[in-house]
Formats: structure tokens, C-alpha cells, sequence
């Protein structure tokens, strides 16, 4: 029994300190946040309870990437699990609440039989659940086991990871978590599964074929792009920053299977630098997108509406939480000199190197999967506009948005500080690319010390002795300058000249929050865009007060979300026409079932010594 567990319990590597890091920079300020949020919501024996969920949920994150054996690391897995099961159904005396739960526990468990399956295959080999024995026996593994395993890990970290299709889960739970619990489950529980493919699959397992890269590639670009398209479409501000999730989540990936392709080519500096993008966008995401659901929380808190289209006016009353999310949102769309922009232009760089390291077919894959990083980035862009946009310019569109006020200091205690990191994680990139630089080379075994990324003070270059560069505090500071100019041509030229008057309404006066632009409205050119993937449809419905009068005129429309459509309704209804047809052999009657006990008995009498 001694050998299954392992010398050393606790493994802090570098790997394992960066989780950690990403674990507390966002539960810390989620927690503060928490104050403020749960005040007034709910009573304080229910906050007790939910302060008790939290530090759970935190510490079995954190024991999740230090613990060294694969059998404490299930235990933890599924502490994780079921807590934020717990936080999901929270408000369970909302129906979408107890769907969501149920949707997620039943996701995350078959992700589980992945993994369990994955260990037990690796223990047979290895006689341990150590890492380490792991690791060593996983050298002399068959290439046709190895490639098994991988599938298994990847399957089972994919789901909770939200890796399309596997993501189902994702735009349920997340939004019906707590605002604050939504911002820990995005920005930090489901890279958890991030660190299972790298720890298992890069570390321990070992890159068997270049193919495993290719395939994780593959899966990324794909998760990208329906993560973006479906988050152009939503109006629940939280469901879109879910799906918004597994768009970055695939970028992340991006950084990660690259990593893996260079492995099985042997190009371990363009592996390292791969990884370090990936890694870097890991980190950044979390932020932005802790603090953007922090924000969606706030106009929540302050509206009592997630529904984007009922919302316009914020800026004017919630000006703190605006800036808030604008920051968040140019972080999100990688604009410079922000993180976001320096983890998506490393990842595109890592492509390019990649592209001249390759030939034949390999190369244009490259290409193509450089292509969709950056079609991703414009979409990314074009959905946050929106976002923003909707949310807080124009007029107040219900009463909702009429009667909104600034929140609490606990909450914009928590968002400043998510948004002070998203202003020192794009000017520090050069710092954090060489801790990051050690990350990688750990997890992938190479020593870094001697590669050169040409990185100085305020410069990184991609590679030593190439002319492609990037300096964040150079950009803030040109566009720092830039703006300074405009607006002193603006006040020494254009201010006497500007004539403040109505807006010009087509002849029309009074005009309302009716008639400005919707967020459907903005959304409607991808939904015909992207028209084969979404199939939208709609629905009309005409009330006339005589045949020639229109009393009233409904319009919905809608898309189709053809994963749930196409594989998890027919999967579901496969699962209950077997339980029914189950249901024949439980007719009540005794003496059957001591048929079927004669039966087995007989059976495990005939094949006992065959095994």
C-alpha cells in the first residue's frame, strides 16, 4: 500500500508556484469584492456559508497544482468539483440555477472518468502514483498506450477546461454562479485543467507525435472561433463573458499545442517560446476576465438585470465600474499597450517563427492557424464594443438602468486592483516573460539559461538577432504623446469652432431610448456572416385590430446552438430510451430476480479461472 503514494507529498516547482500565483491574484480582490456584493442579497447565516464555500474552493485549487501523487490529486479534483457545484446552484431557489448545477456536475464527473481511466492505465506501468515514478515509467510506455493516455487527459482536462464541445456546461454555470465565484471559476478554476494537460501530457507523459500537437491546435482554433461568435450573440452580459472564456481558453491553447508540435520537431527554443505565450495569456486572462465579471456583477448589483439590452445610460451613473470594464474590455480586444495585446502578439510571433522553421504542409497549417488567432482578436474586438457600448453609452432603456447607482468601496476595492494589474502586466512584459521563461523550461525539462530571447529592460524580441521587437512603455508612450498633441491642436484650433446642438433626428423630435441602436442590431451582420453555424431563425407574431391595422408587431430572433442540438439532446435522449428499455428487467417480480443472481453466479463460475 506504501508504494502508492508518493515520498514527498507536495511538489513546488516552478510550474506548480505560477498556478498558485494565478490562484490568489484573483481570489484575493474576489474576496473583497465579496463584501460589498453579497450585502443586502442574502442572510448572514447564507454568507457564512458561502465565506465557508469560497476558502474551500480556494484551497482545493491550490492543492490541486502542488500535490505530487495522482490519487490525492483526484481527491482534490473532486473537492474542486463539488464545491463549485455548491456555488452554481447557490440561489437554488432559481430553476436555471438547479439546470446549470446539474448540467455542470454531470460534465465534470464524465471529465473525471477520463482521468481516473488515464491514472490506472499509468499506474499499471508505473506500480505508483508518484509523478515522478510516473514520469520514469512513462519513458519505456508502448507509443500505442502513450497515445490512449493522451486522449484520456485530454478529454478528461478538456472538460473542464471547456474545450469545444466539451464547453456545454461553461455558459450555464458561470453566470448563475455569484458574481465573484463566476470571476474565480473563469479566471482561475478552469485553467486548473490547463495545468493537468500541461503537468500530465507535456511533463509526465512525455510528447509521443507531433500529431498531438496538430490535434490541440486544431481543437483550439475551433474553440476560438465558436466561443466569439457565440459571445457576439448573447444579451446576458455574464453568458457572454462565458463564452468569451472559451474563445481565450483556446488561445491559450494555441500557446500549448504549439509548444507540443515544436517538442515532437525538435525545436525546443520555439517550444519554450510557445509555451511562455501561452502561459502569459493564462495569467492575463485571468485577470481581465476576473474583472470583468466583477464589473458585470456590479451592473448587476446595481440594476438587478444582466440582460444587456435593457440596460444603456451606465456611464453617467456607475462612472467607476464604466471605466472599470472599458479597461477590462481594451484588455480583452489586446489593445495596446495593455496585457492582453503582449500575450495574443507573442502567440502570433510564436506562429511566425514557426512558419519559418517548418516546410510543406505544416507551414500554410501554421498560417492558417495564425489567421484565426488574429480573425478571433477582430471578432474579439467587435464583441466588447458592443458589450460596452450597449451596456453603458446612450440613454437609460428601463427602469432598471434609470434607477442604477455606484456601488459599493469593497467592489471597486476589488476591481482597481484587477485593473491596476492589467496596466503593470502589459508594461512589465519583458520582467515577465524571463519568470515565465523558467516556468516553461521546467515544464518542458530544458534549461533556459542558456536560450537568448534578446530581452532587455524595456525591449523583447522573439528571438535573438531578429528585427521584430516590442516595447510596451515605448507604445504608452507614443500614444501618450499622440494624444497630448491632439488635444492641444484641439484646444488652440477647434474649440471655438464647435456649435453645440440637438442631435439631428430625420425631422423627428423627442426622440427615446427606443430608437437608438440595439445590441441585437449590432450583432445582426456576423449572425448573417456566420449564418452556417449559427442557422438563426425567427420569430413573428402580428396582433391586427382590422386587416388593414397592425395593433401590435412582435420580432424575435435567435440562433441555433447546434452542439446541444445535434450531440448533447440526441445523446441524452439515447440515455433515456436505454434506462426505459431498462426498466423491463424490474417487473417486481422475486422470483426473477433470483434468476438473475443463478445466472450471474453461473456465469462468473465459468469464466473465474479464464482471467
Amino acid at each position: 500500500m506504501m508504494n502508492i503514494f508518493h515520498k514527498q507529498f507536495f511538489l513546488f516547482d516552478p510550474l506548480s508556484l505560477f498556478f498558485l500565483l494565478v490562484i490568489f491574484i484573483i481570489s484575493l480582490p474576489s474576496a473583497v469584492y465579496s463584501f460589498g456584493y453579497l450585502k443586502g442579497e442574502y442572510s448572514s447565516a447564507k454568507i457564512t456559508l458561502t465565506w465557508f464555500l469560497l476558502s474551500a474552493f480556494v484551497l482545493s485549487m491550490a492543492f490541486v497544482v502542488t500535490v505530487g501523487n495522482c490519487l490525492v490529486f483526484l481527491v482534490f479534483w473532486e473537492i474542486m468539483s463539488l464545491v463549485s457545484y455548491f456555488l452554481v446552484v447557490f440561489d437554488s431557489t432559481h430553476e436555471k440555477s438547479i439546470k446549470a448545477g446539474m448540467i455542470y456536475i454531470v460534465m465534470t464527473h464524465i471529465g473525471t472518468a477520463f482521468l481516473i481511466a488515464a491514472f490506472l492505465v499509468m499506474y499499471k506501468y508505473a506500480n505508483s502514483f508518484d509523478f515522478f515514478a510516473i514520469k520514469n515509467a512513462c519513458q519505456v510506455m508502448p507509443a500505442q498506450t502513450k497515445n490512449i493516455v493522451f486522449l484520456l487527459l485530454l478529454i478528461g482536462f478538456g472538460t473542464k477546461a471547456g474545450i469545444v464541445p466539451l464547453h456545454i456546461w461553461l455558459p450555464y454555470a458561470h453566470p448563475q454562479a455569484p458574481s465573484h465565484i463566476s470571476s474565480i471559476m473563469s479566471g482561475v478554476m478552469i485553467k486548473t485543467a490547463i495545468y493537468g494537460i500541461i503537468r500530465f501530457v507535456i511533463f509526465i507523459l512525455g510528447i509521443n507525435s507531433s500529431w498531438w500537437g496538430v490535434l490541440v491546435l486544431i481543437l483550439a482554433v475551433i474553440t476560438c472561433l465558436v466561443g466569439i461568435i457565440y459571445s457576439l450573440m448573447e444579451r446576458d452580459i455574464k453568458r457572454l463573458l462565458a463564452y468569451s472564456s472559451v474563445e481565450n481558453i483556446g488561445i491559450v491553447l494555441l500557446g500549448v499545442g504549439l509548444a507540443m508540435f515544436f517538442i515532437s520537431v525538435n525545436l525546443p527554443y520555439l517550444a519554450v517560446f510557445s509555451l511562455i505565450a501561452g502561459l502569459y495569456h493564462l495569467i492575463n486572462h485571468a485577470i481581465f476576465k476576473g474583472l470583468l465579471f466583477l464589473c458585470a456583477g456590479s451592473v448587476y448589483k446595481a440594476t438587478g438585470t444582466r440582460d444587456i439590452e435593457k440596460l444603456g445610460g451606465l456611464i453617467k451613473k456607475m462612472p467607476q465600474t464604466s471605466a472599470y470594464f472599458l479597461l477590462g474590455a481594451m484588455a480583452i480586444s489586446a489593445l495596446p499597450p495593455l496585457n492582453g495585446f503582449v500575450s495574443e502578439w507573442l502567440t502570433l510571433q510564436a506562429f511566425f517563427l514557426g512558419v519559418f522553421n517548418v516546410t510543406g504542409g505544416t507551414r500554410l497549417f501554421l498560417g492558417i492557424c495564425a489567421a484565426m488567432l488574429a480573425l478571433t482578436s477582430g471578432l474579439a474586438a467587435a464583441c466588447f464594443v458592443r458589450a460596452f457600448g450597449i451596456t453603458f453609452l446612450g440613454k437609460p432603456r428601463s427602469h432598471y438602468a434609470e434607477g442604477a447607482k455606484e456601488v459599493a468601496l469593497s467592489m471597486k476595492i476589488g476591481m482597481s486592483f484587477l485593473s491596476f494589474l492589467i496596466i503593470i502586466f502589459g508594461l512589465a512584459a519583458v520582467k515577465i516573460m524571463k519568470l515565465l521563461a523558467k516556468v516553461a523550461g521546467g515544464a518542458i525539462g530544458l534549461d533556459t539559461g542558456a536560450m537568448s530571447f534578446s530581452l532587455n529592460s524595456f525591449v523583447l524580441s522573439p528571438q535573438a538577432g531578429k528585427d521584430i521587437y516590442l516595447s510596451t512603455p515605448l507604445l504608452l508612450l507614443m500614444l501618450t504623446l499622440l494624444g497630448t498633441a491632439g488635444f492641444c491642436i484641439y484646444m488652440l484650433f477647434g474649440r471655438k469652432r464647435v456649435i453645440t446642438y440637438r442631435t439631428w433626428d430625420c425631422g423627428y423630435y423627442k426622440l427615446d431610448s427606443r430608437n437608438e441602436y440595439t445590441a441585437t442590431a449590432f450583432s445582426k451582420p456576423f449572425r448573417i456572416a456566420f449564418s452556417f453555424f449559427l442557422m438563426p431563425y425567427r420569430r413573428t407574431q402580428k396582433i391586427r385590430e382590422s386587416f388593414y391595422h397592425v395593433k401590435s408587431f412582435t420580432y424575435e430572433t435567435h440562433t441555433t446552438l447546434i452542439f446541444k442540438k445535434y450531440i448533447y439532446d440526441p445523446a441524452i435522449a439515447l440515455v433515456f430510451r436505454l434506462a426505459g428499455s431498462m426498466k423491463r428487467i424490474q417487473p417486481g417480480s422475486i422470483h426473477l430476480y433470483l434468476g438473475y443472481i443463478f445466472v450471474t453466479l453461473l456465469l462468473l463460475i465459468i469464466f473465474m479461472h479464464r482471467f
